[in-house]
């Protein structure tokens, strides 16, 4: 036995991601999936990690793609579903390819990437040059007659290069048949917060604004340096464009954050956050924010004066109300004319649609315990067509 899906089941997950991103599907996209099914099979030794820097740098690539590639198999992929791998190596892995070492704790199932030691509080360092003679990521170099810190990509950097064998790997063993989507490289603020972090990013936004803002558009040019490579990567056999949080789209897609954005207000939002996300959302063909937290609910106006963000994914956080319970939030986007993406069971897609009146624009990425309660569900919405 093989990946339960074919090129068939590609073209109408296609189309009808196409209808929806175009806002002419009536109905929800609801993707979900059953675990269960029988690989044919005999499961792999390695087993499975949620972050790839849990595994001893000793592991193959080609290891971990057939430990993907057992895990895929066991799926049953219902509705709008689609069969997608990802490398996780932690959010903000663009920080790693500057220079940012990083850290993995197995057990108490965490990633970190660190700042390079020797630099200060305040962003105004310069970089050093590698042993190489090239410069790397935002280092300290002593002596420096005018100093600043500047992010630059580090061609040493282990982790871009074991993502890139993994795309290129993966393509070769699935042809196709599997998505490949876009590794979590992060937001630009939080990529900067990795080079400065915790009160240090805080007192900089006061004491050296324009350093700050310096950082954050270095950060855009190399993300999107590292964006556009892996895309090009993964173009000649991917059937798509996806990435952690399981949307589907045939031209470039990101879901877009900022988590720093927390511990700052709606002015600071608007003059240190927006401007860099308004410029992906405009390069973006289908931009979506992860709002996380009630911490990031005072910026959502700013987020839904872009014109060029698609849409929403609204995540209220542990210890707080599940998403059943933020109307007000669901009815800001839906007014503002934004698409919206849910994760939960399958009843909290029955509870928002209830809220808004309506199940257009919606996506819901959900699991149910056995095929006949997943054909059940879909077939509530399927009349909507």
């Amino acid at each position: 036995m093989s990946i339960d899906f074919d090129a068939g089941r590609w073209e109408r997950v296609k189309d009808n991601y196409r209808r929806w991103w175009a806002g002419e599907l009536k109905r929800p996209l609801i993707d979900i999936v059953v675990p269960g099914r029988e690989p044919g099979r005999p499961e792999p030794a390695l087993p499975a990690r949620s972050f790839l820097p849990f595994y001893e740098p000793s592991v193959s690539e080609a290891a971990i793609l057939d430990r993907w590639d057992y895990d895929v198999s066991r799926m049953h992929f219902l509705g709008d579903s689609f069969p997608l791998v990802w490398p996780n190596c932690g959010p903000g892995v663009i920080a790693e390819f500057l220079g940012a070492p990083i850290s993995s704790d197995p057990v108490a199932g965490t990633v970190w990437f660190h700042p390079p030691r020797g630099l200060p509080a305040a962003p105004t360092l310069r970089p050093a040059r590698s042993a190489a003679g090239g410069e790397v990521g935002a280092t300290l170099q002593a002596g420096a007659s005018a100093p600043e810190l500047n992010l630059t990509l580090d061609a040493g950097s282990l982790w871009r290069r074991r993502i890139g064998a993994l795309y290129r790997q993966g393509l070769e063993r699935w042809e196709g048949r599997v998505l490949m989507g876009m590794t979590d490289l992060g937001g630009n603020l939080d990529i900067v917060s990795s080079f400065l972090p915790g009160e240090k990013l805080l007192l900089a936004l006061t004491d050296h604004p324009e350093d700050v803002k310096r950082l954050t558009w270095q950060a855009h040019q190399h993300w999107w340096t590292c964006f556009d490579d892996f895309n090009r990567q993964l173009a000649p056999l991917n059937p798509g464009h996806s990435a952690w949080a399981r949307i589907y789209s045939e031209t470039p897609y990101y879901m877009l954050q900022c988590d720093f954005c927390y511990m700052i207000g709606p002015d600071m939002f608007e003059e240190f956050v927006k401007p860099e996300l308004a410029a992906s959302c405009r390069r973006l063909k289908n931009a979506f924010y992860h709002l996380d937290g009630p911490g990031e609910l005072p910026h959502l106006d700013h987020l839904l004066g872009i014109p060029e963000l698609k849409g929403i994914q609204w995540i209220p956080g542990a210890g707080n109300p599940d998403m059943r319970h933020w109307p007000q939030v669901y009815r800001r986007i839906r007014d503002a004319g934004k698409l919206i993406q849910l994760f939960g069971k399958v009843d909290l897609l029955d509870a928002v649609v209830g809220q808004l009146g309506s199940a257009e624009g919606i996506v819901i990425c959900t699991d149910c315990a056995s095929i006949g309660e997943a054909r059940a569900f879909l077939e509530k919405y399927k009349a909507l067509g």
